[in-house]
Formats: structure tokens, sequence, C-alpha cells
């Protein structure tokens, strides 16, 4: 295989698996690490169906006269992050909440991240692709910087992001009643964040380009850590299995 090819595969997959190994630090009992390799590899996958979607998407917006702000809005809220966010969920609701490997509420936050760690190690290595008229050395230079901007920024949103669905997530299996309004919040939340990060980064000028998103990681943060000392507290399943 090219070199180049390999030091971009490794170098899009350093930030998730950095990332992977902090999170499930915080699982007082360790998951299964097929289980974990399982939904990391379909994380992964819905990169596909997710990258056609928000292709078509693109390509219909592109189609309709419609303001050029609120056809920004609606590309970066609902094309790009609404997409990633649903897709990234619908692993855990159809690889997770019926597996025998869940087995206490924290889980679920642990899945999601593990979930969007897989997705967003496919996307950082896209993003790594340089012009073929750039030198070894530059390439070198480009790959080393842009995989350190994605863990601290990129990687970083979608982990937190889907930290927030997993906890709603996992809050509302612990329901009987409200749970679609409840993964519907979550949902929003999530995509809300995600789509003014990405917003901000590409339409902001000055000093709010770089503290609004710091903002919302910091808010993120703060919120997934609550999340983590929240369901840990909670002893019981909740009966997810029969809740489900």
């Amino acid at each position: 295989m090219n070199p180049i090819i390999i030091l971009y595969i490794v170098f899009g997959l350093i930030p998730s698996l950095t990332w992977l190994f902090y999170y499930l630090k915080k699982d007082n009992l360790p998951e299964s690490k097929a289980m974990i390799l399982k939904i990391f590899f379909w994380g992964a996958f819905m990169t596909v169906p997710v990258l056609f979607l928000q292709m078509g998407l693109t390509s219909l917006l592109k189609n309709i006269d419609i303001n050029p702000f609120f056809a920004s809005l609606i590309y970066w809220f609902l094309v790009i992050s609404f997409t990633e966010e649903i897709f990234k969920y619908f692993v855990i609701k159809l690889k997770v909440i019926n597996s025998p490997h869940l087995d206490e509420p924290v889980d679920v936050m642990i899945y999601m991240v593990v979930s969007a760690l897989g997705f967003a190690a496919v996307e950082n290595v896209l993003y790594l692709f340089a012009p073929p008229s750039f030198s070894f050395i530059d390439i070198v230079n480009r790959t080393l910087a842009l995989s350190f901007i994605r863990f601290v920024g990129a990687t970083f949103l979608h982990t937190l992001c889907s930290a927030i669905v997993g906890y709603v997530l996992a809050i509302s299996l612990c329901k009987l009643k409200n749970r679609f309004v409840y993964m519907s919040l979550g949902l929003f939340i999530a995509t809300i964040l995600h789509g003014l990060y990405d917003f901000s980064i590409i339409a902001l000028e000055g000093n709010s380009k770089t503290f609004v998103p710091i903002s919302i990681l910091i808010i993120l943060a703060v919120l997934t850590s609550f999340g983590f000392e929240k369901l840990k507290e909670i002893k019981s399943i909740c009966n997810l299995k029969q809740n489900n």
C-alpha cells in the first residue's frame, strides 16, 4: 500500500482511538472488546449512507430558490448536523438496545460515543487527503496539523454530541411515557450545537470564529461529564429491556 495512504489512515485513526481509550475508562464495568469493535465499525460504516444522503440533499438545496443565509443554515444544521447525529444514533438503536451487552444505563452513553468515534475516524481520514501537487514533507506537516486540529475539534465534537444523545436515550429507556419527546429533545440539542459549531467556523468572523466553537465544546463537555456522573448513580438497569 502507498505509504501516504497508510499515513492518512494512521493519523485519521489516532484522534478517535485516543478519545476511545479516554471514554472507556469512564465505565466501571468494561464492555466486551468485541462489542466495542462492532459498534466502532458500524459507526464507521454509517459514513457511507450519510455521505450519499448529504450529497443528494446538497444538490436538492442548490436547486431551491432561497436566501443564501437561510440556505447556509439549512445546510449546516439539517443536511450536515442532523443526518450525522441521527445515523450515529441508529447504530445504537439497531445494534445495542436489545443486546445482552447492555447491562447498565451508562453503557448507552459509552456505546453512543464509540459509534461517534467510528464515524469520526472515517471522516478524519477523508479530510486528510491532500492535493497530489503537495510534496511529501508538506503532506506530513499538513497531516500532523489536521490530525491534531480534528482531535481537539471535530472528533471531540462528535463524541460530545453523541454522548448527549446517549444520556437522553438512557433516561428515555427508563421511562414508560414520553420516550419520543425525550429522544427528540436529545437529538435536537445535539443537532443545534453541532450545527452551530460548524456554522460558526465557516460563517463567523473575528474573535467569534474562535470564541463560539470553543464555548460550544466547553458547554458540551460539562453536560457530558454531568451525564456520565448522573447515570453512574442509577444502580439498576431501569428494566431497559423490559421497557424497550
